[in-house]
């Protein structure tokens, strides 16, 4: 994938795909010590240990639809190529953590691409019961937002209302903004 978003992304859809209704998304870029890392914690389904060791495996998928399972093992290859890894606990039952780590400035470390799209189509496919905490810090610098908070300020109007899917998108352009 030419973005690190889009692994973002997956990893996001893999949490809604094990039944999360509570996501973390943490991003720190530590510039003084070269480092990128992209932290996913849910509260899914959760994984036993061989399922957990097998999806790193491309040829190892747990849907019906599809006989391989490239989201994890690109985004792991990815992190390596950068002087990275990738690791990943789950616990059956309570859910999982996926944490990449790259070196910051690596030639070949992909851009973090659009990030206000990929948490807005995360937000606006996942419903109104999934509550997402996103934390994104650059040297000191930090964005974050909660929408469960969000939801109590809009008082019931549902994200994928155009308003405020339209001020949704425009505060997380903003604060992504501020931190370049």
């Amino acid at each position: 994938m030419r973005e690190l978003s889009m692994h973002i992304l997956d990893v996001l859809e893999n949490a809604l795909g094990a039944a999360a209704t509570q996501v973390e998304l943490t991003i720190v870029e530590d510039l003084e010590l070269d480092r990128l890392t992209i932290t996913v914690k849910d509260n899914g389904r959760g994984m036993d240990a061989d399922t957990a060791r097998r999806s790193l495996d491309p040829f190892f998928t747990t849907r019906t639809t599809r006989h391989v399972g490239l989201g994890l093992p690109l985004f792991a290859a990815a992190a390596a190529r950068c002087d990275g890894g990738l690791t990943l606990k789950s616990t059956l039952g309570q859910g999982t953590i996926v944490m990449a780590s790259l070196r910051h400035s690596h030639l070949d470390r992909a851009p973090l691409g659009n990030l206000t799209d990929t948490l807005l189509a995360f937000l606006l496919g996942a419903g109104e019961g999934m509550q997402l905490r996103y934390e994104h810090r650059v040297s000191g610098r930090t964005f974050s937002l909660d929408t469960a908070a969000m939801r109590a300020e809009l008082g019931g109007v549902p994200l994928s209302y155009p308003q405020a899917r339209e001020w949704l998108h425009e505060y997380i352009a903003e604060g992504e903004a501020e931190l370049a």
